[in-house]
């Protein structure tokens, strides 16, 4: 027996771009006093990356060829990633070689280590109501005379689409600037695809502009509503403030959802004008009558998925708010100054109401890749005996 254990040292979640660093090590568990222990021997082993594609026959109307399965007979050594998997393979890398004819003794392990760049063409880890995408290290292994046995290590990609333009020339730093060290030119240069990535998303999402709404219904004006910025990156904070002062309509309460839409491309429809499939990330209630101002903070979970578009789906962002006013003023409670009895206001048992709903698009882009590693579902480690 031989035990095969791949670790991804920097964590389970990469940017588009960026270089996957993955160590494999074979091991021969045996102990060399034993009696029954004898030297174990590999034919070959390699390794790919590689994106699965699934979607929901209930919503999604693929090509009859979309979803069949790669089947691989045991006997033979080339190595098919997604073999044993469901749905399709819409995007790997060429496969590498780790070693051939490898030879264990007992107690005897070596160490492999994989490299290659995360495909900037594919599309983000993703799993929706319709469609999902879900990126594997594949390790495939095999004994002379033996079916090829896989190890696979499930991984977490981020895509920044949607960037803006920079407003600077490419080769102006946009990271801030410490005026009391001195920073060579090389260094600069010499900076990862990953760090000036990174840096762009900081200078993107750092800007703050703030932008006013006036909220109203049919009878008139019920709030005004500031919001510091529309883009944001995982795990920021949405902040938000109403002003009912301003308001001519009672607000009797309030609530703003963090709400993703996923919404299937016309021509891969099942059925003609099928609605969008919206689902909520947190919400904030609060009842508000008699108040001058409020405000709200809803945190962006750091494992969803930021926006995207492929040719299948399409993923949007949205605050969808809604509103619970009356239909008449109502009168705040007085006190008389000179009062001495404690006072119990009770409020109205019945009250005309009426409802409405406003949706405010935003954008969410990915973050760190290390900072989304600490809540991400996958270890990077995986093990396997053969």
């Amino acid at each position: 027996m031989i035990e095969v254990v791949a670790s991804m040292a920097r964590g389970p979640v990469f940017l588009a771009g960026e270089l996957l660093e993955c160590l494999i090590s074979f091991t021969n568990p045996m102990s060399h006093l034993s009696t029954s222990a004898s030297s174990e021997m590999l034919a070959w082993a390699s390794a790919q990356i590689h994106c699965q594609f699934h979607t929901s026959e209930n919503r999604v109307a693929l090509p009859a060829q979309g979803n069949k399965q790669d089947v691989q007979a045991d006997s033979d050594t080339v190595l098919i990633p997604s073999r044993g998997e469901r749905g399709q393979c819409v995007l790997d890398t060429p496969p590498k070689i780790l070693f051939c004819d490898l030879r264990l003794d007992p107690g005897e392990s070596k160490t492999y280590s994989y490299s290659e760049v995360v495909p900037i063409d594919g599309p983000p880890s993703f799993r929706g109501q319709a469609v999902k995408y879900v990126y594997k290290l594949t390790i495939g292994c095999q004994r002379v005379n033996s079916p090829i046995k896989l190890l696979r290590v499930p991984f977490r990609v981020l895509v920044l689409q949607g960037m803006p333009e920079p407003p600077f020339p490419q080769d102006e730093e946009v990271s801030p600037s410490n005026p009391f060290l001195e920073e060579e030119e090389a260094s600069r240069r010499d900076a990862t695809a990953l760090e000036r990535a990174l840096d762009m998303l900081m200078v993107t999402t750092s800007r703050r502009c703030p932008h006013m709404f006036n909220i109203t219904n049919t009878r008139g004006k019920v709030a005004k509503f500031c919001i510091f910025k529309t883009v944001y990156r995982l795990g920021e904070d949405i902040i938000g403030t109403f002003n009912f002062s301003e308001g001519d309509i009672p607000c009797l309460q309030y609530s703003v959802s963090l709400q993703s839409e996923e919404e299937i491309q016309q021509q891969y429809q099942r059925r003609p004008g099928q609605p969008v499939s919206v689902a909520g990330h947190g919400r904030h209630l609060e009842s508000c009558l008699h108040t001058a101002s409020s405000h709200f903070s809803l945190p962006i979970p750091l494992n969803v998925t930021p926006g995207f578009s492929t040719e299948i789906v399409t993923l949007r962002w949205r605050l969808h708010f809604e509103f619970v006013t009356a239909h008449e003023p109502m009168e705040p409670p007085t006190v008389l100054q000179n009062q001495s009895e404690v006072t119990i206001w009770a409020g109205a048992e019945h009250v005309d109401v009426d409802t409405f709903s406003w949706n405010l698009p935003i954008k969410v882009l990915p973050t760190n890749p290390a900072l989304a590693s600490y809540v991400s579902q996958f270890t990077g480690t995986n093990s396997i005996n053969i």
